[in-house]
């Protein structure tokens, strides 16, 4: 049987671990109706802030959520090894006019990664492709490490 060790993660190591991926799942929340998408995200370790560069169709849920201001969490895994990691990040979402960006900023939206290829059923001129930034009002981090019966 295996046994599990569960810590809390320190702040150091959710930036660590933050700054070290590039994707994870956002899930807004309006009223009582959830979305989730997967996507990519750059990460400031010193300000603790994410940077999403959002694309939606004009008729599309996405859109939609984006629109009404919703309440947002962020969750980023890692479960390559035999210690499962996730951080969440909770509070809502700023859009971002990109004449008023920091060259700081800039750079972490270079962070969050385009996908290889892109599909969309519109024409590219109906695309909203927006940049946000989640400041969050909290951030927790836990990893857990599987500890096999056989000592591995």
């Amino acid at each position: 049987m295996a046994t599990d060790r569960r810590a809390e993660m320190s702040a150091e190591k959710k930036d660590a671990f933050l700054g070290a991926h590039e994707t994870g799942v956002l899930s807004l929340a309006r009223g009582d109706e959830p979305y989730a998408i997967p996507v990519s995200y750059g990460y400031d370790g010193t300000g603790r802030h994410f940077y999403l560069r959002l694309v939606s169709t004009p008729e599309s849920e996405k859109r939609q959520f984006l629109a009404s201001e919703p309440n947002v969490r962020f969750v980023v895994v890692d479960d390559e090894t035999d210690t499962y990691r996730s951080v969440v990040a909770t509070g809502t979402l700023t859009r971002m006019d990109p004449d008023e960006l920091a060259v700081e900023e800039i750079q972490q939206y270079g962070e969050a990664r385009r996908p290889l290829f892109e599909v969309w059923p519109e024409d590219r001129e109906d695309l909203d492709i927006g940049l946000y930034r989640l400041s969050p009002t909290s951030i927790t981090g836990r990893e857990v490490t599987i500890a096999r019966d056989d000592g591995t």
